[in-house]
């Protein structure tokens, strides 16, 4: 792999963990304090159940490209920013041998949507990050999605990381 290659993929690997760490919430609260709110407000986190639910369902459309291979319908499937930062031919290049070890498909199980206006190092916006438990033949991955609300409307992804 090249070293332009690592670095993207490094790139959108680091946001997506940035955005992920800053996302975490405490499994067992049951409502945000009266101060907790304006503290996950300034970190970008808003509670938009809509929003979450459309971000997760995109992400979980777009890793069902991944799972068939179908690696340049996923890539056209994805954000204007993710094809911009990530050319096709790099894309098809390294998603399988990232994928393809994993093996097939066994389970897949969507964590809690998160729905921020800002993420690191990207513009104000729409975004929804998913961290997803999957299960494959070979091993079990958390998989990181972040779609992103277009100014179509339509969500897309715009980040993914597998662990």
């Amino acid at each position: 792999m090249n070293k332009r290659v690592r670095l993207g993929l490094l790139a959108t690997g680091l946001v997506l963990a940035m955005a992920a760490q800053a996302q975490t919430k405490p499994a067992a609260a049951a409502a945000p304090a009266p101060a907790a709110a304006p503290a996950a407000a300034a970190n970008g986190v808003i509670s938009n159940p809509e929003f979450e639910k459309a971000g997760q369902n995109a992400a979980h459309g777009w890793l069902l490209l991944l799972d068939r291979k179908d690696w340049g319908t996923a890539w056209d499937a994805s954000s204007g920013v993710f094809r911009q930062n990530v050319p096709l031919g790099t894309w098809m290049d390294n998603v399988p041998r990232v994928r393809e070890p994993y093996g097939a498909l066994v389970e897949r199980t969507p964590g809690i949507a998160v729905y921020k206006k800002t993420l690191p190092g990207r513009p104000e916006g729409d975004y929804v990050t998913v961290v997803f438990v999957t299960k494959f033949a070979n091993r079990e991955v958390e998989e990181t999605v972040t779609t992103v609300r277009e100014s179509d409307g339509r969500w897309r992804v715009t980040g993914y990381s597998p662990k």
